[in-house]
């Protein structure tokens, strides 16, 4: 396009004006399919199913009508209206899932809401097909007859598969087809419980001719194209259930880092099975090596412990299984206690009392564990005044005891407890205890001023208890609430923690932290005796927590406005401040007392006025602010989508576009002075630009109509709208508006909804098309609603076959009854002929066109542009195809903007 050219389209565009007449309008909403659907069904008259083959691409488009324009969700339940909608949601017009998969089936719903009455939702279920691989499996039985010297032997085929819709089985013995009763020995059967998933075939005390290839077919009747599958089964004489041995033992205990290879080899079966591994927990190591029946382990670790099962299947009876179970050898944990004489109430260690030293670990396999004792270095053998005893496994896994009895000076000395495993590979555990003088049990305290422990949100804290005695046992820390009287979460999640040197450092405290922490000592590595308790109070500040943290508001010059900020959450709560500002400057200061809010009140608002304000609440801990902000600027203006047959054809290379819109809250602030239109070619850099005028005052509700012309076929445009008030521009919108090139009777681009009188439809056969129910409400309480209503609409009906149209207006009270409005019979003529009714419904109604197929195939019937609106039709009803570009555009107020429900048979064409 020339600048010359450009230049001329632009001082084209026309302001056509304005009507003060509503439009918001709440959503309706209709689910549109495309994609590779197999067949489209209507269900009870309200839901449609969509049926798809598995891997195939679904695409739904929800199509919404309404204004302000409708925000689209789709959403999924997997088939019940007790199924709780997924997660996952798309907020979007077009739902595609491309190879989709039959766990995607189910019920989608679009909702459409605009903040207009309630949403409207539409739903559609998805029935995926699929037809799995059968599977065929062969079981005998041996039964001895009694009384008689021969036996009876039975195999039974059983053969499944996975499917969508049900399977239909068919069996074949060679090429010869099998069925129920066709053979005396054979007998067809389906086992109650299986829902149509198995089919059996049942061969009766075998007989030479038993012994044939078996083929088994499952077929879903080739919907959706799905090809029938079949799988086969040789049957002789040898056909055998597998059997299996393993060259291993059942028990294998290894070191860390040694390599393991395990042999399982088949000793029977027919067909010859096939072998492979599995591991009890969890999938084969990613290291694991594979090979027929060999699974080898390079390099194990303790992760890789466990049972693995070989399997064996051949589709004849139950796989074979054997098993084997890995140990890998370790030690860990090692940990000791001492134990004062039991007979006496102290817990000290005293001369000539009796004294225990426990040590214990964690060891794999337990029965290879073994204790040793050395004192001061040297070995130690049980005796009268000194014995060593190991705990039974199962009492007490890993522990061994010394008793020392009648406790001496020269017992005083280092006790050595080593443990170790019939391994050199696991390195042996050497645990040291001093029994001496100064070995006394411990004592737990918390140090002055360290509680209770105060600290701010983010911040580092350490809590303390000191231990003292000898040896230091393990300190375990706790929380509790004491109001509620139950035990808390630690902070990393746990209910216990365990410190060595009596301090629980906790990093990045939150306010969820505050409450009492308690700490006790372990029996373990300090003396077994009655747990040493302290206690300290973890005290979290944290700045008030405040609402609104930002809000938005708008407002004309020379009116008032009130701000409120409010507390919800502050500690310490005691010496709250506040703080108002607008940018630098200091508006109001104070303090709260008992109320939890702060307000501040602005009169006469003028350019200096607006701004962002801030309200500053504080403590010992920090701020919360609350931030405002007040401006003039205007709201975004909101396209109107509905607009019937907006673009139209005047000229070869050019069309026109309706473009119509409505602004949002118009008197939140100053009036509508003008606003700036801009358009570009999409994908372009430049916006050109015009400014349009408002002359009068703009409503809620009102919809503006500006005319685009001169636009370049086929070219599409983002157009963009600025509103400008005395305060400066407003917030922008932008759409984008699309040519679309189709062959028209009318020159209008849109779509017309027909009867296809194709075969197999036959003469007489009727399809309906049904408006949505219209509840009309009397314009006075006391009086009876009795408006008039113009029912207008185009039909077509050319050609030698043409039957009848007929609008019926049905009523819906305490009985449904039909009324015959009007009816149009025979060839009209190759033209849209435009057609106009008064009605005077009486309460609820509903609209009902009929078409009726005549004598042959060139009969189709269509419709188009069909609208409802209140009062009487005019008596010079204008075709819209003569919408001029000059002139005011009138509004109407849609009772509906026509989402239909076709019953029997519609299909869209454009024209």
């Amino acid at each position: 396009m020339d600048f010359a050219y450009m230049l001329s389209w632009l001082l084209t565009v026309v302001l056509e004006g304005i009507s003060a007449q509503g439009v918001y309008a709440p959503p309706t909403v209709s689910i549109m399919h495309s994609g590779q659907a197999c067949n489209i069904e209507e269900e009870r008259y309200t839901e449609r199913v969509y049926t798809i083959r598995e891997g195939e691409t679904l695409e739904l488009t929800c199509l919404v009508r309404g204004h302000p324009r409708p925000q689209i969700r789709w959403t999924k339940t997997a088939g019940s209206a007790s199924d709780r909608f997924h997660d996952n949601s798309v907020f979007n017009e077009t739902l595609r899932i491309t190879r989709i998969q039959r766990h995607q089936g189910g019920r989608y719903y679009c909702k459409a809401d605009n903040g207009l009455s309630t949403p409207a939702i539409k739903s559609i279920r998805v029935d995926v097909y699929y037809l799995d691989d059968p599977v065929l499996t062969v079981h005998q039985s041996i039964g001895e007859a009694k009384e008689q010297f021969y036996f009876e032997r039975t195999v039974f085929l059983r053969c499944s598969v996975n499917s969508n819709p049900p399977v239909r089985y068919s069996w074949r013995r060679g090429r010869e087809m099998l069925s129920q009763g066709s053979d005396k020995g054979v007998e067809i059967y389906e086992p109650f419980f299986t829902q149509g998933e198995i089919k059996i075939l049942k061969l009766k005390n075998l007989r030479p001719k038993d012994y044939a290839n078996y083929s088994c077919i499952a077929s879903v009747r080739n919907v959706c194209n799905i090809p029938d599958k079949m799988v086969s089964f040789k049957l002789s004489n040898a056909t055998a259930s597998p059997s299996i041995k393993l060259l291993i033992p059942e028990q294998i205990v290894v070191n860390p880092g040694d390599s393991v290879s395990m042999v399982c080899v088949t000793t029977g079966g027919d067909p010859p099975p096939t072998l492979t591994w599995i591991k009890a927990i969890g999938s084969l190591p990613e290291t694991s090596v594979l090979n027929g029946g060999t699974l080898t382990l390079h390099s194990i670790n303790a992760d890789e412990a466990g049972a693995y099962s070989c399997l064996a299947n051949n589709n004849v009876g139950n796989p074979a299984k054997k098993s084997s179970s890995i140990t890998v050898r370790a030690l860990k944990k090692g940990r000791f206690w001492i134990t004062p004489d039991p007979y006496h109430d102290d817990d000290n260690i005293q001369i000539g009392r009796e004294v225990k030293i426990s040590c214990q670990v964690e060891a794999i396999p337990p029965d290879e564990l073994a204790f040793s004792w050395f004192k001061n270095g040297r070995p130690l053998r049980s005796s009268e005044r000194m014995v060593i005893s190991t705990t039974d496994l199962d009492v007490s896994p890993g522990t061994t005891s010394l008793d020392i009895i009648d406790l001496r000076f020269t017992d005083f000395g280092t006790y050595t407890c080593v443990a170790s495993l019939n391994s050199k590979v696991v390195p042996d555990i050497s645990i040291d205890v001093n029994i001496s003088s100064s070995t006394v049990p411990p004592t737990l305290s918390v140090p002055k001023g360290r509680s209770p422990m105060v600290a701010r949100e983010a911040d580092t804290v350490e809590l303390q208890c000191l231990v003292s005695g000898k040896p230091k046992p393990i300190i375990l820390w706790s929380r509790y609430d004491k109001e509620k009287e139950k035990e808390l979460p630690m902070p990393d999640g746990s209910m216990q923690m365990e410190t060595y040197d009596g301090l629980l450092r906790i990093v990045n405290v939150s306010r969820d932290m505050n409450g009492i922490y308690k700490c006790q000592t372990s029996q373990y590595n300090g003396f077994n005796v009655k747990p040493r308790e302290a206690a300290v109070q973890l005290i979290v500040q944290y700045p008030p927590s405040v609402e609104p943290m930002f809000l938005e508001i708008r407002q004309g010059q020379n009116r008032s406005i009130t701000m409120t900020c409010r507390v919800l959450k502050a500690y310490p709560t005691r010496v709250l401040t506040f703080e108002w500002k607008l940018g630098n400057k200091i508006l109001l200061t104070g303090r709260f007392e008992s109320q939890d809010y702060t307000q501040i009140r602005v009169d006469n608002l003028s350019k200096d006025s607006y701004g962002v304000y801030n309200c500053s609440i504080m403590n010992e801990a920090g701020a919360g602010t609350c931030s405002f902000l007040v401006t003039g600027k205007a709201y975004s203006p909101e396209f109107y989508y509905d607009t019937p047959n907006p673009l139209w054809q005047n000229r070869a290379r050019v069309y026109s576009y309706m473009l119509q819109w409505t602004q949002m809250n118009p008197n939140a602030v100053d009036h509508i002075l003008a606003y700036r239109l801009g358009i570009r070619q999409t994908g372009q850099q430049r916006w050109w630009e015009q400014e349009m005028s408002m002359n009068t005052m703009i409503q809620t509700g009102e919809l503006i109509t500006h005319n685009l012309t001169e636009l370049l076929k086929p070219e599409a445009y983002e157009v963009r709208l600025t509103p400008i008030t005395q305060f400066g521009e407003g917030d922008s919108t932008i759409r984008v508006i699309k040519y679309t090139d189709a062959p028209m009777t009318n020159p209008h681009l849109g779509y017309y909804m027909y009867i296809e009188t194709s075969r197999p439809r036959k003469e007489g056969e009727k399809a309906r098309l049904l408006s949505p129910i219209f509840s009309t409400l009397p314009k006075n309480p006391y009086g009876s609603t009795n408006s008039a209503y113009c029912v207008s609409f185009y039909y077509n009906m050319y050609g030698k076959h043409i039957g009848t149209l007929k609008l019926f207006l049905r009523f819906k009270g305490s009985s449904i009854t039909e009324n015959l409005i009007w009816s149009m019979s025979g060839n009209q003529g190759d033209q849209w002929v435009h057609a106009s009714i008064n009605i005077n419904p009486s309460g609820t109604f509903q609209l009902i066109f009929e078409g009726i197929r005549g004598p042959g195939i060139e009969g189709d019937i269509a419709i188009d542009d069909i609208t409802v609106t209140e009062g009487e039709c005019r008596k010079v009803d204008q075709p819209r195809n003569n919408l001029k570009t000059g002139g005011t555009v009138s509004v109407l107020i849609h009772i509906w903007l026509f989402p239909v429900t076709l019953l029997i048979a519609m299909l869209s064409h454009r024209r």
